[in-house]
């Protein structure tokens, strides 16, 4: 896969010694559940981003100023256990140089690795989960690391806080697991378009770093319709965006990840809406986007 620069040439390049965000690209697929494609996920959202204006829409900000990095994709191991630890060595060199860093995916595998790099650099780290599906089954396609075991390896092997939001597909072994460990997920039907109560009680949940995991099926398939496993009855967009400002005002997000994109022929909406949440993410997500709000206001 040829390396991209997220916002394509017009962004232009920043090294990564400069920058303050990475974009890490894992092009990672292994036994999903029913859609496939998200192994190409990070080519079509790093493509769709050279077609965004570099402007953001509410505040104005150039966020291509912001000091933008993007590393090149990694293809990882077939293997999922062998996958994870090599996602999770890429993550850790970024973190180790005190970048914000984005993982864009893949499937929802692609999580575990840089979740794992991110809580040893930050104690008490807390994870934000984004997403239709709990992902809490214990092994799922013959393997621990599947996606749909995402937040139970960030639960039982990491030992994170976890809050999830958004949830409306649920199996009995999950339903059972929430009940066992007194989770408390926010269910899509809770979430009001016009009481935004919610995001206070998901924000409150989480400790002072935060790492932000985005399942594109979180949103409703009316907004992104180009996922693996589409559920309906979702996030609307600016929801999404709206719970982002709010957590980027009042914890520090230290890493984030976009994940199941998978292309749907003869449309772009979906990678595009994809690429737009991630400029979201650098603006009020990140240090250097705070830091940027702040002089403006």
């Amino acid at each position: 896969m040829e390396i991209m620069q997220f916002g394509g040439s017009e962004a232009g390049e920043c090294s990564l010694e400069n920058a303050k965000i990475a974009v890490l690209p894992l092009c990672y697929e292994h036994r999903i559940s029913y859609g496939t494609g998200t192994g190409q996920g990070p080519y079509h959202i790093l493509d769709a981003s050279s077609q965004l204006e570099m402007l953001d829409d509410e505040t104005f900000v150039n966020w291509s100023r912001l000091g933008i990095h993007t590393l090149p994709p990694l293809i990882p191991s077939d293997d999922p256990k062998t996958a994870v630890f090599q996602m999770k060595a890429a993550a850790k060199k970024v973190l180790d140089q005190d970048k914000f860093l984005l993982s864009i995916g893949g499937d929802h595998a692609i999580s575990i690795g840089p979740i794992m790099a991110t809580a040893e650099r930050f104690d008490n780290l807390g994870v934000l989960q984004i997403d239709a599906h709990l992902d809490l089954r214990d092994e799922w396609n013959g393997s621990r690391f599947n996606h749909a075991c995402v937040m139970r390896r960030v639960i039982d092997d990491i030992g994170c806080v976890a809050v999830q939001v958004g949830i409306r597909s649920i199996s009995p072994e999950e339903y059972d697991y929430v009940n066992r460990k007194r989770l408390q997920p926010i269910y899509a039907g809770d979430i009001s378009r016009h009481d935004h109560r919610w995001m206070d009680i998901a924000i409150d949940r989480l400790p002072s770093h935060v790492y932000l995991t985005i399942d594109l099926d979180g949103l409703d398939p009316s907004v992104i319709p180009g996922v693996g496993t589409p559920e309906p009855g979702g996030m609307m967009y600016r929801q999404l965006i709206d719970l982002i400002k709010n957590l980027g005002q009042r914890k520090t997000v230290v890493a984030a990840d976009i994940n199941e994109l998978s292309k749907i022929s003869g449309t772009n909406v979906s990678e595009y809406t994809a690429a737009k949440i991630a400029t979201k993410l650098f603006v009020y997500a990140t240090a250097a986007g705070q830091l940027t709000l702040k002089t403006i206001r």
